[in-house]
């Protein structure tokens, strides 16, 4: 008696506190160097709210409203929700399911098929609660399952914030395209005028023998270069409107647009140097991976836990009668206890098979998320190298821009007193022109740049300086 109540006590606690088939999860070391660049200040990063890095009004305003109304971000949310819901089936497996039944059956018997040879009317009626094909979780399968669901949910939920991240870069990207192709705009519109005036007078003095006609022809081609480039930088703004228009998910009002120069236009966080690689394991997508690495070792807890006996309880009690009336009197009480025992013989290595899988989906989300590891040092890296390359370019075209500008007063002073002719003056005007364009799309490349890093790593950085 002794002996059965111990193995009784010993059942009853496996079942309780059951076995952990899953293996554990190590902390995998990051295959990148420790920092991007070694300097004499460390910055501690953290991700800061989108509000903190763009600080325009307007693109604040037209970022809230794309988190409301774009289309993938949406998409994105529906699927949380999903995953949400198939976690809370998973988990609701760990407890009891109980149910109440209500039940009734009348009978009509024909004279043929009863022993009276009269026909017989029965009847019965029974209302039971009970637990339907319990299944005690010994060996953890149960657990793993929700387990797996749950990280399931976890990586869903920061592929969602990944989500926004990029739909945030994406914004403020097609918000400095539609800038810069205004500025651009601007700048043709000012150049044609100037040179449509030039072009009135050196047509006058062509008409009475004072201008050449290689002169009058230099003029007309650049006022009609000026009027392409017109042409096509409102046909991109078109575009960038167009997008724009997407990625809010509705119709960006004419207020909202971008009316400044570009070197006011984001106000963005100073970028930090010495940026450690931990920073990479703060980006949601990489999150998200190692979650999925999680997620897979549960599942190898499943699948080893097919190797082992299930145990499943069935039970209810309740009462039963022949009449409705009689059905909660005394004596009329039933009930069922109904264990169930399974355990896997042959099934020709399926089991082992599920196992393999199983093991194998491990090893590729370890690599899976040591090359997203990768991907996102290469993504930062780049970054930073775009965003200093961009600002040392930027001074040299600062420096370009003042020489063209020079160049083309001078020559024009020197045309005026006859020592030059104008075929000089175009060009210089032309160089020029040229270069305050390549100021406008340095600016641009540099802020883009910013706003790249924002995304790689992972939505922000915040810095504190410690001098080593």
């Amino acid at each position: 008696m002794h002996i059965k109540t111990f193995s009784l006590s010993v059942l009853t606690l496996a079942a309780l506190s059951g076995c952990q088939l899953a293996p554990e999860q190590q902390n995998l070391a990051l295959p990148v160097p420790e920092t991007y660049s070694v300097q004499t200040v460390q910055a501690t990063v953290n991700t800061l709210k989108w509000q903190q890095f763009f600080s325009d009004k307007k693109l604040q305003v037209l970022i809230g409203q794309s988190l409301e109304h774009n289309k993938d971000l949406q998409i994105a949310m529906l699927n949380v929700q999903r995953v949400r819901g198939l976690y809370q089936i998973e988990n609701s497996v760990l407890y009891p399911s109980l149910n109440v039944n209500g039940s009734g059956t009348r009978q009509r018997l024909p004279a043929s098929l009863t022993s009276t040879d009269e026909a017989t009317i029965s009847s019965q009626y029974s209302a039971t609660v009970g637990i339907t094909s319990y299944e005690l979780d010994i060996w953890g399968k149960v657990r793993n399952q929700t387990q797996q669901a749950l990280q399931n949910l976890y990586s869903t939920e920061l592929t969602q914030y990944s989500t926004q991240v990029s739909l945030v870069a994406e914004l403020a990207n097609a918000w400095l395209n539609y800038a810069t192709d205004q500025q651009l705009l601007g700048l043709a519109e000012e150049t044609l005028k100037s040179q449509q005036a030039s072009l009135g007078l050196t047509q006058k003095s062509f008409d009475l023998g004072a201008a050449s006609k290689i002169t009058l022809e230099q003029l007309k081609s650049t006022v009609a270069s000026a009027k392409v480039d017109i042409a096509t930088y409102k046909r991109l703004l078109k575009r960038d409107k167009n997008a724009l228009d997407l990625l809010v998910g509705k119709p960006v009002s004419p207020e909202l647009l971008p009316n400044k120069v570009l070197d006011s236009l984001l106000a963005l966080p100073k970028i930090p140097v010495g940026l450690p690689s931990d920073l990479l394991t703060q980006r949601p997508d990489i999150k998200a991976a190692e979650h999925q690495l999680l997620a897979a070792n549960a599942n190898i807890g499943v699948a080893r836990a097919a190797f082992y006996p299930s145990i499943s309880l069935t039970a209810n009690a309740g009462t039963a009668s022949n009449d409705l009336s009689d059905l909660f009197d005394a004596g009329s009480g039933t009930w069922s206890f109904i264990p169930s025992v399974t355990l896997p013989i042959f099934n020709m290595g399926r089991n082992q098979a599920q196992l393999d899988v199983a093991k194998a989906d491990q090893q590729i989300a370890i690599v899976t998320y040591q090359q997203k590891i990768q991907q996102a040092f290469r993504e930062v890296v780049d970054a930073l190298a775009d965003n200093e390359g961009y600002q040392t370019q930027l001074s040299a075209l600062d420096m370009l821009l003042q020489s063209r500008e020079s160049t083309f007063s001078l020559s024009k002073a020197r045309y005026d007193k006859g020592v030059d002719s104008y075929l000089q003056v175009l060009d210089a005007q032309r160089s020029w022109y040229s270069a305050q364009q390549q100021q406008i799309l340095g600016q641009q490349a540099l802020l883009a740049s910013q706003i790249s890093l924002y995304k790689v790593v992972g939505g922000g950085w915040e810095k504190s300086d410690q001098t080593n």
